[in-house]
C-alpha cells in the first residue's frame, strides 16, 4: 500500500488541511492517508504534548464526520484516511524520522511518504536525519504563500539528486491553525473553517 504520512499538531485541524487530505487521495494517487496527530514538535514551543489525547481525538471526531467509517486502528481499512496513535505511544522527542521508521517496521509491506508544506521543506535541514527522510520516504510536498517551492527543490536537489521531493498541484487555502485558535481565543466564530 501507497500511504502519504500526514503529520503535525492539528491545533485545530481546519478547511486547509481537509484540502490537502482530499487532494492526497483523490489527485496524488495515495492509496491511504495517515494523519498522524504529534503530542510535540520538537522545534515549537508552542504547543504542550499533554494536548496530545485530547487533538488525536478531536481529528478522529473529524476525519469520521468527512470520510465515514471509523478512524479507529481495527477497522481503518474501510477508509482511506486513517488517524494514527503511534507517536501519542512513542517517547520524547518526536522527531519524524523515528515515526517513519517505527511505521515502516510495523507495516513492512507498505511504502510511506511523508506530506509536508513548503515552509517545512525550506526548513528540513534542521530536522532530524532529514537525508534519510527524503532519500528513503521522500515528500509530498504542498504550496504555501511566500515560498519559491520549486527554488526550494531544486536547492534541495543541488545537494543530494537522488532526494524524492513531490510537488502536489493542490488548491491553496490561505489560513493557518494558529489564527483560528487567536480568533477563537478573541471571541471570534471560527466553525466554517474547522474541518
Amino acid at each position: 500500500m501507497n500511504i502519504a504520512v500526514y503529520s503535525g499538531s492539528f491545533n485545530p485541524l481546519h478547511i486547509g488541511h481537509l484540502a490537502i487530505i482530499r487532494h492526497l487521495i483523490k489527485e496524488a494517487g495515495f492509496d491511504c492517508v495517515y494523519l498522524i496527530v504529534s503530542p510535540k514538535n520538537p522545534l515549537k514551543d508552542s504547543i504542550s504534548g499533554e494536548t496530545g489525547q485530547d487533538r488525536f481525538d478531536a481529528a478522529q471526531a473529524a476525519v469520521k464526520r468527512h470520510f465515514g467509517g471509523s478512524s479507529d486502528s481495527a477497522s481503518h481499512k474501510d477508509t482511506k484516511v486513517k488517524v494514527d496513535d503511534i507517536e501519542l505511544q512513542m517517547p520524547e522527542p518526536h522527531y519524524t524520522i523515528r515515526t517513519l521508521d517505527a511505521l515502516r517496521e510495523r507495516e513492512p509491506q507498505s511504502s510511506f511518504t511523508l506530506t509536508i508544506g513548503a515552509d517545512n521543506l525550506a526548513d528540513i535541514r534542521r530536522w532530524r536525519d532529514y537525508r534519510r527522510i527524503l532519500k528513503e520516504y521522500g515528500v509530498a510536498v504542498f504550496p504555501r504563500t511566500g515560498f519559491d517551492l520549486e527554488g526550494i527543490r531544486s536547492e534541495l536537489l543541488s545537494e543530494d539528486g537522488s532526494y524524492r521531493i513531490t510537488i502536489l498541484k493542490a488548491e491553496m487555502v490561505d489560513i493557518s491553525s494558529t489564527t483560528i485558535r487567536n480568533a477563537i481565543a478573541s471571541g471570534q466564530d471560527m466553525s466554517e473553517w474547522l474541518m
